[in-house]
C-alpha cells in the first residue's frame, strides 16, 4: 500500500457520506472533513477540539446571516464603547449610520454600547448587523439590535473580526481605546499585505476634536519618517469630520473602481466605466511599478475572461501584479475614480 493510500481510502469514504446525506461532494468540503479527521490522528487535546468545534459553528452563523446579503454593499462602524449618548462621538456615529443606509448601504457594528450602539441606533429598520463578543463581564447587546435575527454573539475575537472584515465593503472608525485601535491596525494590516481587498477605510471624529489628526502625526513621525512604512500606506486611509466627508468618501471610492480578483497568472481590477486609449497610456506611464512585466491591458465589458468569470458585465483592468505594493493600489484607484466619465 501507497503512503497515500490511507488518505485516499478516507476521502473515498467521506465522499460516501456527503452522498448519503444528499450533500455536493465537493473537493474543498471534502478537504475541510479530513483536515479534522487528521486532527485527531495527530491526537489533539479535546480543548483543542473545542476550540476548532466553537470556531466552525460561528464561522456557519456568519455564512448563514451575510450570505443572502453579499450583494448589497455593507460599512462597518467602530469606536468606543463608553461613549455616551451625549457625546458629539455618539451623536455623528448615529447621523453617519442612518445617511449611509439611506444611500442604500447597510450598517455592521458590534452590537454593544457607545459608538455601536449609535451604528444602530441610526441604521434605517432591518438595515444593520450585529456582532457582539461574550466577555467575562458580559457585554450585552445594545437595545436597538437586541432580539434581531441579525444579530451573532461570538466567543472569539478572531472569528468575529474577520466577519467583520470580510462581509464589509468599506470601514468608518471613530475614537476608541485598545479595541478601536486593534481593530484599525489590523485593517489596516491586511490591506497593506493584501490579505484584505481594497477599501475606503475612514478615520472620523467631530469638528472639534483633533483624536485622529494626533494619531496621523504619530504615524508620519513614528512609522513613516523611520521608514517603518512607506508613503503609499498613508494613502490607504481617509480622514473626516462630518457625514458629508464620509459619504462622499466612499461613493468616490467606489465611482469606477468595483472589485478586485487575484489569480495566480493576473490581477483583474473591475470597473464600473470603460477606460479610453489615452487613460490606458496614462496607467502605464505612471503605474508600471506595479506590474512585474508586459503593461496594464483592458478588457471591454461581456468579455469573456477564463480566469475571472465574475462579474461579466464589468470591464477589466488586467495586469501581472507584483505582489508586494497592495498600498499602492490605492493611487491607481484614486486615479481610475478621477476619470472624466461621459
Amino acid at each position: 500500500m501507497t503512503k497515500s493510500a490511507p488518505s485516499n481510502l478516507v476521502k473515498e469514504k467521506i465522499s460516501t457520506l456527503l452522498s448519503d446525506l444528499s450533500l455536493p461532494d465537493s473537493e474543498l468540503l471534502n478537504d475541510c472533513i479530513h483536515s479534522i479527521i487528521k486532527m485527531q490522528q495527530h491526537n489533539v487535546e479535546e480543548n483543542d477540539l473545542k476550540l476548532l468545534s466553537t470556531a466552525l459553528e460561528e464561522f456557519r452563523d456568519i455564512f448563514k446571516l451575510f450570505q443572502r446579503y453579499r450583494d448589497v454593499r455593507k460599512i462597518t462602524i467602530f469606536g468606543s464603547a463608553r461613549c455616551k449618548p451625549s457625546h458629539p462621538n455618539y451623536i455623528l456615529a448615529e447621523q453617519t449610520a442612518k445617511s449611509l443606509s439611506k444611500k442604500g448601504y447597510m450598517i455592521i457594528t458590534g452590537a454593544g454600547p457607545g459608538i455601536m450602539e449609535a451604528g444602530n441606533k441610526g441604521a434605517l429598520l432591518n438595515k444593520s448587523f450585529g456582532l457582539n463578543i461574550l466577555l467575562p463581564f458580559e457585554q450585552l447587546a445594545n437595545q436597538y439590535i437586541e432580539g434581531s435575527s441579525k444579530l451573532i454573539s461570538f466567543k472569539y475575537f478572531f472569528t468575529r473580526k474577520l466577519a467583520f472584515i470580510r462581509e464589509s465593503d468599506g470601514t468608518v472608525l471613530f475614537p476608541g481605546g485598545f479595541g478601536t485601535h486593534d481593530e484599525g491596525f489590523e485593517l489596516l494590516t491586511l490591506i497593506q499585505t493584501g490579505r484584505c481587498a481594497p477599501r475606503p477605510f475612514i478615520l472620523i471624529n467631530h469638528p472639534d476634536s483633533s483624536y485622529w489628526q494626533h494619531w496621523k502625526t504619530y504615524v508620519q513621525n513614528e512609522l513613516l519618517e523611520k521608514e517603518y512604512i512607506s508613503k503609499d500606506d498613508m494613502s490607504i486611509f481617509s480622514i473626516c469630520d462630518s457625514v458629508d466627508d464620509v459619504e462622499k468618501t466612499i461613493s468616490q471610492f467606489y465611482h469606477n473602481y468595483h472589485s478586485i480578483r487575484y489569480t495566480s497568472q493576473s490581477t483583474f481590477l473591475r470597473l464600473n466605466h470603460p477606460l479610453s486609449e489615452t487613460h490606458l497610456k496614462t496607467i502605464n506611464q505612471e503605474f508600471k511599478h506595479l506590474i512585474t512585466h508586459d503593461k496594464f491591458s483592458f478588457t471591454p465589458a461581456n468579455t469573456p475572461v477564463k480566469e475571472d468569470p465574475y462579474f461579466p458585465d464589468k470591464p477589466k483592468l488586467i495586469f501581472q501584479f507584483n505582489r508586494t505594493d497592495y498600498s499602492g493600489l490605492y493611487p491607481l484607484i484614486y486615479y481610475l475614480n478621477s476619470l472624466s466619465i461621459e
